[in-house]
């Protein structure tokens, strides 16, 4: 068959009404066999205006080429030049709106399955044992990295590469950041993080587990003995509405609700802090955190699971599979609602008083504005609200040191090369954007570590 007649391929999924009930991934890799078919659908544009939309730079037509061919080990080391978590970018990166909203296929019919070839590559070096750690360079000096998410990781990992001494300071006791603690199992398997930082380890990236920067050790202390240092502390600091009866038993912010679940396991019966099992449960926000958390819910035997949100399907920030897996599951969406009061008795929530909306003038985002409709209020009935609203960082840092500059919103400043208003504190991800994307994170970090590499290069 002609490569341009091929159509695009898919990768198998656990039936809604069985994943519904597990934590089990939803999506299996291509085979080999649908791997190399998949690739014989690529152009090998010259221009490869699909590297274009990768924050890190992946080079996919030869990549995927290298699939094609049945060199998979060969592809993978191709990507982990560039990329140091293609398992983990594969799985929860929104291609549809990067690399793959940009691949010339996408003109003939549907573009390549860049993220599914790139999941594939990674989990095949992973499960073959294929070693694709580069070699290390000369370079002598010292970093400390702030948090393990996905810009520090990826920070501590080109830190390294070129030969410097890196130590990661992470609060929780688990390293990976959102990627362990926001991401649920069914997403993003543990097991996948935890193996992309053993391999930082290998690179010599030490870990200090449990400490709060700010709290256990100051800025300032890493500044006198590590020659630069990068702040990936990430936006953990959820938004709520500021309703009243937000402080009811039963109103959970998504970051906790997640963070317990997937971090401190709180799905078992045994669990030292477990999260309230709601029957009918209400999501306030319609982003990928609130199909995480919504999707979460109905896994923990929720009988009803409503997302909340005050727009329409076609403003919903998630992406376009998060949102069909989980209307597939039974997540019911509430459109143009606009939660107004959280309803309770004895201390507990009885239920979501809202009132209608329609979309009205676009607002800053470009998005139409929701406007409320007088006298529609109701009632939903739920004894288990989950804000997912949004995130800011964490004003711990700026607290323990006032001369970090920082925006109206808490994110940090930083100029053209990375670097905060203190001298040699470089910082990136969403502790300077506010939350967004993983692979957009990564990309931070690795610019950010380009930036430590030159500044040390230079002073050696």
């Amino acid at each position: 068959m002609a490569a341009n007649r091929i159509p695009r391929q898919r990768q198998l999924e656990q039936n809604p009404a069985v994943r519904a009930h597990n934590f089990d991934e939803v999506t299996a890799p291509f085979t080999p066999d649908t791997a190399r078919i998949e690739a014989s659908r690529c152009l090998g544009c010259k221009a490869a205006p699909c590297m274009t939309g990768c924050p890190v730079g992946v080079r996919i037509p030869e990549f995927i080429a290298l699939v094609k061919e049945g060199k998979y080990a060969e592809a993978n080391a191709v990507i982990k030049q560039t990329s140091n978590l293609p398992a983990i970018c594969g799985r929860v990166c929104p291609q549809e709106n990067q690399c793959e909203a940009r691949c010339v296929r996408g003109k003939i019919d549907e573009p390549v399955a860049i993220g599914s070839l790139e999941r594939f590559t990674a989990d095949y070096a992973r499960i073959n044992g294929v070693d694709c750690t580069p070699d290390k360079g000369t370079l002598r000096g010292k970093v400390a990295v702030i948090g393990s998410g996905p810009a520090g990781l990826t920070c501590a990992a080109d830190c390294a590469v070129a030969g410097l001494d890196v130590t990661v300071f992470e609060a929780f006791h688990e390293a990976g950041g959102v990627l362990t603690y926001g991401i649920p199992e069914f997403r993003l398997p543990k097991g996948i993080v935890r193996h992309e930082t053993e391999k930082l380890k290998d690179l010599g990236v030490r870990f200090e587990l449990n400490t709060v920067v700010g709290k256990t050790v100051t800025i300032e202390q890493l500044r006198e003995e590590y020659d630069a240092v990068f702040i990936g502390s990430g936006a953990g600091l959820p938004l709520f509405l500021n309703i009243p009866g937000e402080t009811l038993n039963g109103v959970l912010s998504a970051n906790e609700y997640l963070t317990r679940v997937n971090l401190m396991k709180a799905y078992r019966p045994d669990s030292a802090t477990p999260v309230p099992h709601g029957k009918k449960v209400a999501v306030l926000g319609a982003g990928n955190v609130a199909m995480d958390a919504a999707r979460t819910a109905l896994r923990l035997g929720a009988e009803e699971v409503a997302i909340v949100y005050r727009r329409t399907r076609a403003e919903m920030p998630a992406r376009a599979e998060e949102i069909e897996h989980a209307v597939q599951e039974g997540v019911v969406l509430d459109f143009l609602t606009q939660p107004i009061e959280v309803l309770g008795e004895n201390g507990r929530v009885t239920g979501l008083k809202c009132r209608r909306c329609k979309l009205g003038e676009p607002d800053e985002s470009g998005r139409a504005r929701p406007v409320e409709i007088e006298c529609s209020e109701f009632v939903r009935e739920c004894d288990l609200v989950i804000v997912a609203l949004g995130t800011s960082p964490n004003p711990l840092l700026k607290r323990s040191d006032g001369r970090l500059q920082t925006q109206k919103k808490g994110t940090l400043v930083v100029d053209e090369r990375m670097m905060t208003s203190l001298d040699g504190v470089y910082a990136g991800g969403d502790a300077v954007t506010g939350a967004a994307t993983v692979i957009l994170a990564m990309g931070a970090g690795k610019e950010a570590a380009k930036r430590i590499v030159e500044r040390i290069r230079e002073r050696a």
